[in-house]
């Protein structure tokens, strides 16, 4: 590929195998001795992380329902070739038309779109398929296919003779193949820095794109990036800022701590998980994650939980959905069992009864470290026993309907189960 260039990875589902794909693109160029990077559209704190892994290079969320358009140009612009991993099908997005789709992006960046179908269970019907989703919307343009989890030669020569009459460009056709699935976990995707052997699965997954996918013909449907546009930034809560960050505090937004570095606060890293006390600083952020898995292990993290606690007198703390539960009274884990947490908000969570709760937010808030209004998303599973206190955020809807009041707040520490992505 060339220097600002890039495509667009979509399908017209989820679970055709968008991210295998991506990431196998992503080794594949780099071992040709291309420097990529990958993006992933919406709100997604696991694939970023393999992207980087696969590629080499940081990865950021690309959120046409919650970032400005200034924004989404911004991070997408640069010099190094963009391949960005599309979310669910190609036109879903939020209710109630489909804001934040992958078509949205496509739009705003006119990228090209590769299109991924699974074709395990289909035929001549394809043709009808790919026909549709090549000609719903005219600024949307689907540059070509990959034909996923073929069966058979024969099955390879009856789609493409299917798809010979659309005049699309049919870019790989990528057999069936087990044990190329990632594993996956309640919350969606084993974390990166979970996966057994990282490498070998990328590789594997290099391995199925170079031996069946056209390098070339792809390169050359690129198209050029933006330019890079003016992207108001997130002024920091604080100029000296310790933020959460192990298996168990993970998912931050890579975006924010960037726009906050680049105003000049000082950002410190450390592991709730290692027993790591707190670095001196004029704010703590605690982020999502997967406190559920080691709630055992924080609540005997005395050294980490007494520095948090002694905090709370002269800084500003801050936790999102996992971080949140983490500095209430109690959570409760799938198994039953109670563990103590922080103790520093009157809020009890539990896993035992998963519930999902699940989309985007719009939230204003009138105190705390995030004053204003901002766009969120929410993706949990954990249920909410107790939540005494005042509330931290106004919510509404993607459609723009009353939500319940979100999160706590009491003294210098606040929370909610909302994770930020930019103001509103």
């Amino acid at each position: 590929m060339k220097c600002g260039t890039g495509f667009i990875i979509a399908a017209p589902s989820s679970g055709s195998g968008k991210t295998t794909i991506t990431l196998g693109l992503l080794r594949a160029f780099k071992r040709k001795g291309i420097p990529v990077r990958g993006a992933k559209s919406g709100p997604d704190y696991i694939d970023p992380r393999f992207h980087e892994a696969a590629s080499g290079a940081p990865c950021f969320n690309l959120d046409a329902w919650a970032m400005s358009p200034e924004r989404i140009t911004s991070l997408a612009a640069g010099d190094i070739p963009l391949i960005v991993e599309g979310a669910m099908g190609l036109f879903d997005g939020a209710p109630p038309d489909g804001r934040g789709s992958v078509a949205d992006l496509a739009r705003q960046l006119k990228l090209p779109v590769v299109l991924v179908v699974d074709a395990s269970r289909i035929a001549q019907s394809i043709a009808p398929l790919v026909l549709g989703f090549a000609q719903y919307d005219p600024k949307v343009m689907v540059a070509g296919v990959i034909l996923n989890k073929v069966g058979s030669a024969r099955h390879e020569t009856n789609l493409r003779r299917a798809l010979l009459p659309i005049g699309l460009s049919v870019l790989g056709v990528i057999p069936r193949r087990s044990g190329i699935e990632q594993p996956s976990r309640h919350l969606g995707l084993i974390q990166a820095q979970e996966h057994d052997d990282l490498d070998a699965f990328i590789e594997g997954a290099a391995d199925l794109i170079v031996t069946h996918v056209d390098l070339d013909l792809i390169s050359e449907l690129t198209r050029s990036l933006p330019d890079r546009d003016f992207s108001r930034k997130i002024a920091p809560p604080a100029q000296r800022i310790a933020i959460a960050q192990d298996r168990a505090f993970a998912f931050a937004y890579p975006h924010l701590l960037q726009d906050w570095h680049e105003q000049g606060a000082q950002i410190e890293i450390f592991s709730p998980l290692n027993n790591d006390p707190i670095p001196a600083s004029d704010f703590i952020y605690l982020p999502g994650g997967y406190p559920e898995l080691y709630a055992a292990k924080l609540a005997s993290s005395s050294c980490f939980m007494t520095s948090l606690r002694a905090a709370t007198k002269t800084t500003q703390i801050y936790g999102e959905c996992g971080g949140y539960m983490v500095l209430g009274d109690g959570l409760i884990d799938a198994q039953g069992t109670h563990h103590e947490m922080a103790g520093l908000l009157r809020l009890e969570t539990s896993f035992q009864q998963r519930k999902l709760h699940l989309g985007y937010r719009h939230l204003n808030a009138a105190q705390g470290p995030f004053k204003g209004q901002w766009n969120a998303h929410e993706f949990h599973y954990a249920s909410t026993l107790s939540a005494q206190g005042e509330p931290l955020f106004a919510a509404k809807d993607a459609e723009g309907l009353d939500l319940p009041a979100m999160g706590l707040t009491l003294g210098n520490v606040s929370g909610s189960f909302a994770h930020i992505i930019d103001a509103a």
